[in-house]
C-alpha cells in the first residue's frame, strides 16, 4: 500500500467532504456501511477495505505481544505512518475494533467447523478441528475464549455466529446418542436450554455437547497458556484421550 500516511490523511478528509460528514465516529460508520456494500464497488470503498484489513493486521500483531487490554488505534496508527485522527475514519474506537476482530475470530472458527459438519464429522472430529484452530492462532483463540478484555462489553450481534458453532456440535451430539438415558443434569437442560438456541436436540445430546465444549476448552487453556510445559506428557494424547472419554456411551 503506497504512501499510507498521505493517501489515508486525504481518505479522511475527503470522506467527511463526500459523506457529508465530520468528526471521526460518523466518519467510522460511513466506512462500516462502504464495507457491506457487495463488492466495494468504487476505489475509495476498495482502498478503505484495505486500510481496516491492514488495521487489523496490526491490531492482531499488538494483541500477540500484549493481549488485547493494550489495544490502542493511536499505536496502530502510529506503526503505519498516519495521524491517530485519520484512523478513527476506519474504527470508532477500540470497542469497535475488537469487536471486528471477534467477529473475524468466531467467523473462521463457525466456517471451520461447519465445513467438518456438513462432511458428516462426529463430535470427535469436530473436537479436532477446534484444537488445531486454536493451536494455529492461539491469540486468536484467547480473545474469544480467554479472560474478557476489562472495560470491553461485545455486542449481542456476535452471540449468533457463536451459536451456529454450538448447533453444529449439538447436531453431531444429537446423531451419536439418539436415544441415550438422561443424566439428572440432562433433565435440567431440557427446561434451561437458551444456551442452544432453536436447536431441537434432546437432552441427552445437550448434555453431551455441553460436557464436549467445557471439559475440551479447559484442556486446550490450559495447553495453550503453558501450563502444561515441562509436565513431561504429549498434551495432544491428554486431548485425544479426553476426547475418548467424552465420547463412550453413558451408564
Amino acid at each position: 500500500m503506497a504512501d499510507m500516511a498521505g493517501v489515508a490523511d486525504t481518505d479522511a478528509k475527503a470522506g467527511a467532504d463526500a459523506d457529508g460528514e465530520a468528526g471521526p465516529k460518523t466518519g467510522a460508520k460511513t466506512g462500516a456501511k462502504s464495507d457491506a456494500k457487495a463488492g466495494a464497488a468504487t476505489p475509495r470503498e476498495r482502498y478503505r477495505a484495505q486500510v481496516r484489513a491492514e488495521i487489523k493486521e496490526h491490531a492482531w500483531k499488538q494483541i500477540a505481544e500484549a493481549g488485547a487490554s493494550a489495544l490502542s488505534l493511536n499505536a496502530i496508527a502510529k506503526q503505519m505512518g498516519v495521524s491517530g485522527p485519520a484512523l478513527y475514519r476506519y474504527f470508532a474506537g477500540r470497542d469497535e475494533l475488537i469487536t471486528e476482530l471477534i467477529r473475524d475470530a468466531y467467523r473462521s472458527l463457525a466456517d471451520a467447523v461447519h465445513a467438518a459438519a456438513v462432511t458428516g464429522a462426529d463430535p470427535a472430529g469436530l473436537a479436532h478441528v477446534l484444537r488445531d484452530w486454536a493451536l494455529a492462532d492461539p491469540q486468536r483463540y484467547f480473545l474469544i475464549y480467554g479472560t474478557p478484555v476489562p472495560g470491553y462489553h461485545a455486542p449481542e450481534e456476535n452471540t449468533g455466529i457463536s451459536q451456529q458453532i454450538m448447533a453444529d456440535l449439538l447436531t453431531a451430539c444429537a446423531a451419536l446418542e439418539p436415544d441415550a438415558p438422561a443424566t439428572p443434569f440432562a433433565a435440567h437442560l431440557a427446561d434451561h436450554r437458551d444456551w442452544a438456541g432453536d436447536h431441537p436436540a434432546p437432552p441427552a445430546a445437550l448434555h453431551r455437547a455441553l460436557t464436549f465444549w467445557t471439559r475440551l476448552h479447559g484442556v486446550l487453556s490450559l495447553e495453550l497458556a503453558g501450563h502444561f510445559t515441562g509436565m513431561g506428557f504429549d498434551p495432544a494424547l491428554l486431548f485425544e484421550a479426553e476426547i475418548d472419554g467424552l465420547r463412550a456411551p453413558r451408564d
